[in-house]
């Protein structure tokens, strides 16, 4: 299968690939530009950094790539106005959000030329965001790692979308491999967004044990998580997972007004820092999409495009 050329507003990326943001701090610059550089989307997780970590990051990653770079915001953040409009500012290519709708974000990005790409988890939604001003929109299943907007799989949802709008749909959701692609493809998606796979990359800011974790997954060890976001989120087994299992949680010794709304049931904020580079493992929350299982070995970027592409290829053969 000879993939097709993916365009959102403005732009054309040669490869419809979009790197998952994993928040936070996993995809940084160093992730974005490796993937922009081979031709796809990077995605830099704006979530849980502060206004100057941003902009360090994206110029940082405009010092690595001269591709395509993205910005993901949860527009369930407290900062989340300040990190889009501090993105919009620095020329970001586009920006993605999800964990909520926000419609002021269309016009912020209609002010600086610059598209805005909503995750939506149904038609209905989709059309909404349409009709707002996005240049597309990701159609994220209940496979997906992290924050889950619906219980419906990636297969029936992007069909429903498809017919519903005129922009871009791309499809994510449980793409691992380039079978899975192909499939996405088949159902009317023009591009795909693939998180799990490049969170196991080495040029990933997760941790070696959260690397490991993945590589290690078997189907079982999914499991679904109460987010404080007030949004189920999947993820892997592990020691904090058996911590914030019950229905005590686990108590935040200090608070960091990081969401708009907190159910407090532990600190994401922390928890999710913890999963990256220099982070107190034993406390960190592992996001993980549903076929994680397929991963079995950390590749450099370069490599995993590789794979996908030659798995494409073959096909067709």
């Amino acid at each position: 299968m000879r993939l097709p050329e993916l365009k959102i507003g403005h732009l054309s990326v040669p490869i419809p690939i979009i790197q998952g943001a994993m928040a936070v701090k996993v995809s940084t610059a160093r992730l974005a530009a490796a993937v922009a550089n081979e031709g796809g989307i990077g995605v830099i997780a704006g979530t849980g950094m502060t206004l100057d970590e941003l902009r360090q990051e994206i110029r940082q990653a405009r010092e690595l790539t001269k591709g395509v770079i993205g910005v993901n915001v949860l527009f369930a953040v407290s900062e989340f106005a300040g990190l889009v409009k501090t993105a919009l500012a620095e020329g970001i290519d586009l920006v993605i959000s999800g964990a909520g709708f926000s419609r002021d974000m269309f016009g912020w990005g209609k002010e600086f030329n610059t598209p805005i790409v909503p995750i939506v988890s149904s038609a209905k939604l989709a059309a909404l965001a349409e009709k707002s001003g996005a240049s597309a929109v990701v159609v994220e299943g209940k496979e997906a790692g992290g924050h889950l907007g619906t219980d419906r799989p990636m297969r029936e949802l992007v069909p429903e979308v498809r017919t519903a709008v005129k922009i871009p749909v791309i499809a994510a959701g449980g793409i691992v491999d380039g079978h899975d692609i192909k499939e996405a493809f088949s159902l009317g998606a023009d591009g795909v967004q693939m998180g799990t796979r490049f969170v196991a990359s080495m040029e990933s800011n997760a941790s070696d044990e959260f690397k490991q974790l993945y590589v290690r997954a078997q189907d079982e060890d999914v499991v679904l998580i109460k987010s404080p976001v007030g949004l189920l989120g999947r993820g892997l087994r592990n020691s904090f997972y058996d911590l914030i299992a019950g229905d005590e949680g686990v108590p935040i010794e200090q608070c960091y007004g990081c969401l708009k709304r907190c159910n407090r049931n532990f600190c994401i904020m922390e928890a999710l820092n913890n999963a990256t580079v220099g982070g107190c493992f034993e406390r960190a929350l592992v996001f993980s999409g549903e076929k994680v299982g397929k991963i079995r070995e950390i590749l450099s970027v370069h490599d995993i495009f590789q794979d996908l592409l030659m798995t494409l290829a073959a096909e067709d053969s």
